[in-house]
C-alpha cells in the first residue's frame, strides 16, 4: 500500500484503465482532484478546456473515435451543469464517458453553502451510474465500478466528489481484479432466426440492409455479406464509414442528411435489414416493407417502427451466420439499379464541387477536404447543414474515423471533436466540420487547440444563418426570424486564439489555401488551423422527400422539384424510372 491523497489515487485508477488525458476547469470544490492531476501529470494529460461543455463534448467524441471512455471534470454548481450538453450526447449515442464532478466539503452540505447545490439528482437522469462518495477511502473503488458501468451499460457514469475527501490521505492499493469490460461480447444466434430470415432474403426481390453504429469495428463481415448476397447497404449518419464509402454496394443514407439514392432505395425496397441501430425516423418509412430488425437490446426492438421479424443478437453475429451457411443471392437489377442511382448522385455532387460561378458550394471544400484527406483522419462535424455535407462528401474509404452528434444533434460539437480526435488518434489529422452558427458557440477552445500544439484543421461553413432552421421556417411556411447571423471574420478570430486563419470564397482560393496548409505541415505545423469558407447561401437538396418519380409522384410533381434544386431529371432519373428500364 502507498499513502496519499484520494485526489491522486483517484487519478492512478484512470491511468489503470489507459486513460491518458481529461478535460475540465479547475474550482474550489475539484481543487484536489486537480491536484491529483498534478501529481500524475506524467501519465495523465490534463486538458484545460475555456468551458466545460466543450470538455464533456470532446469526451463524447473521444469515446466515439475509439471506443476508449472519455472523461471531463467540473466544480459544484455551475462547472457541474455547463457538462450537461456533452454527457446527454453521451447518453444518446451509447457511449462511455466518466464526469468527476466537485461537491462542497461534506461540514458545508445542507447550509445554503456558496455553490452548493444537491448534485445527485440533478445527474439521475443522463447517467447509467450516479455516486457520491462518502468517505476517501471508498473513491478508488467507487471510480472503478463507475468505468465498468460506463463501458457496460455503454453510457455516462457520474462520481460526486466531495472536496475535504479528495483531500485525505489514504493507503492505495491497486485492484488486482482484471479491469474487464464487455464490450466485445459477441452472441451466438439462435439457429432458427438464421434459417427463418435466410428465407426471408431469398424470396425478397428488393432487399436493403439499413447499418447502424452497433456495426462499427465490422466493416469486413458487412461487407462480405453484402457481396455474397448482392444486397445494396446503406448507413443511418452516426455509422457512416460502417462500410466503405466507395464500395459500389454502398448507395449512402436516407432522411435529411441523406442521398437521393438512399431516399429512392428506401422507397423502393421490400425487405430492409435493420441492423444494430436505433434510427429515430424509421417510423417515416413506407409502412408495407417488411423489417427484419436485429438488435443486441431487445428494448429497442420494433420501439422506432413495427417489425415483421426480430433478431436479439449483435449485427455482426448475426451477419457472420448468415455468412457461415454459404447461401447467396444472385446478382440482380436491383442491386445494379441502386449502383447506377448512387453513381449519378456522385457525379452530380461532382458538379456542383466544380462549379462556383454563382459562389462557393459547400461541396467544393468537401471535395477540397477529401483530396488532402490521410487513411487515419479524424472528422468532429456539428450539427446542421454541414452534416449533409459532410455526411455527402467526406471519404471514409481507409481507417478514417467520424464523429457527430447523433441522436442529442448539439450544435457545438465539431470544435470539441477535433480537439479529441487530435488527442485520441494522434497518428491522424484531425478535421472539424461547423456552421458559422455552431462555431461561434466554441470558438474559444481553438486557444486550447493553440495551447497544446494540436494543428486541427477547423473549417468553417460561413453564410450568415442557421440554416437547418431556415429550411424548417421555409417548409412550414413560417416568417423568417431569428435564423438570420451576423457575419465575422473567422480567420482574424483564429489568429487571435493563437492559431493560423484563411478565408475562401471560390474554388481558386481554396487551392491555394490547401497548398499553403500542406506546406505547413510539411515544415511540422503546431498550430490550429481555421479556415473561413464563405459559401452561398443556396440550401443544400432535402433528401428526406424527393418526389423524382414520375410514376410514384406525377410528372408535374417531379418537375417542379428537380426544378427548385437544379437538377437534371435525364442525368438524375429515379431509382424507378431505372429499375423499368433494367426489368423492361
Amino acid at each position: 500500500m502507498t499513502k496519499m491523497i484520494a485526489g491522486q489515487a483517484l487519478v492512478k485508477v484512470l491511468e489503470d484503465w489507459d486513460v491518458d488525458h481529461v478535460y475540465g476547469i479547475p474550482g474550489g470544490s475539484i481543487n484536489h482532484t486537480v491536484e491529483g492531476l498534478y501529481l500524475e501529470k506524467d501519465k495523465v494529460k490534463y486538458i484545460q478546456v475555456r468551458h466545460e461543455e466543450v470538455g464533456a463534448i470532446a469526451a463524447s467524441a473521444d469515446a466515439k473515435f475509439t471506443g476508449k471512455v472519455g472523461v471531463a471534470f467540473g466544480s459544484a454548481g455551475p462547472g457541474a451543469t455547463h457538462l450537461f450538453n456533452g454527457l446527454y450526447d453521451a447518453k444518446m449515442d451509447h457511449v462511455p464517458v466518466l464526469a468527476l464532478i466537485g461537491q462542497v466539503p461534506q461540514a458545508a452540505m445542507n447550509t445554503n453553502y456558496f455553490q452548493e447545490m444537491d448534485e445527485v439528482p440533478m445527474f439521475s437522469n443522463v447517467s447509467v451510474y450516479n455516486k457520491q462518495v462518502t468517505t476517501a477511502d471508498q473513491i478508488p473503488y467507487v471510480v472503478n465500478q463507475a468505468i465498468k458501468e460506463a463501458y457496460r451499460q455503454k453510457g455516462v457514469a457520474v462520481v460526486l466528489l466531495p472536496e475535504n475527501l479528495t483531500a485525505e490521505e489514504i493507503d492505495y492499493e491497486p485492484t488486482r481484479t482484471p479491469l474487464t469490460v464487455a464490450d466485445d461480447f459477441k452472441q451466438t444466434v439462435d439457429p432458427s432466426a438464421v434459417t427463418d430470415t435466410l428465407k426471408m432474403i431469398k424470396e425478397a426481390k428488393r432487399p436493403l440492409i439499413y447499418a447502424g453504429r452497433g456495426l462499427l469495428g465490422a466493416r469486413d463481415t458487412l461487407t462480405k455479406f453484402s457481396e455474397q448476397f448482392n444486397i445494396p447497404v446503406m448507413n443511418s449518419v452516426p455509422a457512416t464509414g460502417v462500410i466503405s464509402t466507395d464500395h459500389p454496394n454502398f448507395i449512402g443514407t436516407t432522411g435529411r442528411l441523406g442521398t437521393k439514392s438512399g431516399f429512392e432505395a428506401i422507397q423502393n425496397a421490400d425487405l430492409i435489414l435493420f441492423l444494430a441501430s436505433e434510427y429515430p425516423f424509421a417510423n417515416f418509412w413506407p409502412q408495407n416493407t417488411k423489417i427484419i430488425q436485429v438488435n443486441n437490446n431487445s428494448y429497442d426492438i420494433g420501439k422506432r417502427i413495427d417489425v415483421d421479424y426480430a433478431v436479439i443478437s449483435d449485427a455482426e453475429s448475426y451477419l457472420q451466420a448468415l455468412i457461415d451457411t454459404g447461401e447467396s443471392r444472385p446478382k440482380d437489377t436491383w442491386l445494379e439499379a441502386n449502383q447506377e442511382n448512387k453513381q449519378n448522385w456522385d457525379k452530380w455532387i461532382e458538379k456542383l464541387a466544380d462549379d462556383d460561378s454563382d459562389g462557393l458550394n459547400a461541396e467544393s471544400v468537401t471535395k477540397k477536404i477529401a483530396e488532402m484527406a490521410g487513411p487515419n483522419d479524424t472528422y468532429a462535424v456539428d450539427t446542421g447543414n454541414v452534416s449533409e455535407w459532410s455526411v455527402r462528401g467526406l471519404p471514409m474509404n481507409k481507417n478514417q474515423r467520424f464523429a457527430i452528434s447523433g441522436l442529442f444533434a448539439t450544435m457545438g460539437f465539431g470544435v470539441p471533436g477535433g480537439l479529441a480526435g487530435a488527442l485520441s488518434v494522434p497518428e491522424g489529422q484531425a478535421w472539424s466540420l461547423s456552421g458559422d452558427g455552431g462555431f461561434s458557440m466554441v470558438s474559444q477552445d481553438i486557444i486550447t487547440e493553440a495551447r497544446y500544439g494540436l494543428p486541427v484543421i477547423n473549417v468553417v461553413f460561413s453564410n450568415d444563418r442557421f440554416g437547418f432552421i431556415w429550411y424548417e421556417q421555409m417548409q412550414t411556411k413560417q416568417h423568417f426570424y431569428g435564423v438570420d447571423l451576423t457575419d465575422a471574420d473567422w480567420a482574424k478570430v483564429a489568429e487571435g486564439l493563437g492559431g493560423i486563419g484563411f478565408t475562401v470564397k471560390n474554388i481558386k482560393d481554396l487551392d491555394e489555401v490547401f497548398a499553403k496548409i500542406k506546406d505547413l505541415q510539411a515544415n511540422g505545423n503546431k498550430k490550429p488551423i481555421v479556415i473561413d469558407a464563405k459559401i452561398k447561401q443556396d440550401d443544400p437538396v432535402a433528401t428526406a422527400f424527393m418526389p423524382l418519380d414520375p410514376k410514384a409522384f406525377g410528372e408535374d410533381t417531379a418537375d417542379a422539384f428537380a426544378k427548385q434544386y437544379h437538377i437534371n431529371r435525364k442525368e438524375q432519373p429515379s431509382l424507378g424510372e431505372i429499375l423499368r428500364g433494367k426489368e423492361s
